[in-house]
């Protein structure tokens, strides 16, 4: 391969699960505490600002072990509907 050709690195874990986990189990805490939780995790994906998300059920642990970009990037593809 070339300098001038570019290399695709396969991701060999595949984390969609996990996140998708992440993200039902953050948004049923915030629910549980009385909080809009679409608006606090949005709040959250845009400060990283980990206060926007309630510590109840280890939710602000659990979030913050995603990073953002991940977070984003699946609930993209899960709008669009593509395969993760």
């Amino acid at each position: 391969m070339g300098l001038g050709e570019t290399r695709l690195l396969k991701n060999f874990k595949d984390n969609s699960k996990n996140t998708e986990f992440i993200i039902k189990t953050v948004y049923e805490a915030l629910k549980e505490k009385g909080y809009d939780p679409i608006n606090q995790m949005i709040g959250y994906i845009i400060s990283g600002d980990p206060t926007y998300v309630t510590s109840h059920n280890d939710a602000r642990i659990l979030i913050s072990s995603l990073d953002r970009d991940t977070i984003l990037e699946e609930l993209l593809k899960t709008y669009l509907g593509l395969e993760n």
